[in-house]
C-alpha cells in the first residue's frame, strides 16, 4: 500500500511563501492523479488541487487560483505545492493523496499526517 509523507509546513506572515512536499512511498504514483487537500477544525477536508499522472493537466480551488502551483516529479515520486501570496485563510492541515474525481476527500480510507500551515497578519 501507498503511504505518504507530507513536510514543509510551517508559521509564515501574510503574503509570504510555502512549498510543501510529499513523498510517496511503498508503491509508484507515476500513473496516477495526485491532489492536495486541507483541513481545519471543526470543518470538512477541501480540496485545494490536483494533477494529472503526467503533470499535463492540473486543476484548482478558486481561492487559490494564480497563488498556489502544484507539480509532481514521477522519477523520486514526489508531489509539490508551491503556495505564494499566502492569505491567513490558508491556515490548515495539508495532505497529499491520489486523486480521484468521483471520489469526496471523506472518502479516502487513507490519509497520511499531513503538514500544518499557519499564516499569520
Amino acid at each position: 500500500q501507498v503511504r505518504l509523507e507530507e513536510s514543509g509546513g510551517g508559521l509564515v506572515q501574510a503574503g509570504g511563501s510555502l512549498r510543501l512536499s510529499c513523498a510517496a512511498s511503498g508503491g509508484t504514483v507515476s500513473t496516477t492523479s495526485m491532489g492536495w487537500f486541507r483541513q481545519v477544525p471543526g470543518k470538512e477536508r477541501e480540496f485545494v488541487a490536483s494533477i494529472s499522472w503526467n503533470g499535463a493537466f492540473t486543476d484548482y480551488v478558486d481561492s487559490v487560483k494564480g497563488r498556489f502551483t502544484i507539480s509532481r516529479d514521477n522519477a523520486l515520486n514526489m508531489l509539490y505545492l508551491q503556495m505564494d501570496s499566502l492569505k491567513p485563510k490558508a491556515t490548515a492541515v495539508y495532505s497529499c493523496n491520489l486523486y480521484y474525481t468521483s471520489y469526496a476527500p471523506s472518502e479516502y480510507e487513507y490519509w497520511g499526517q499531513g503538514t500544518q500551515v499557519t499564516v499569520s497578519t
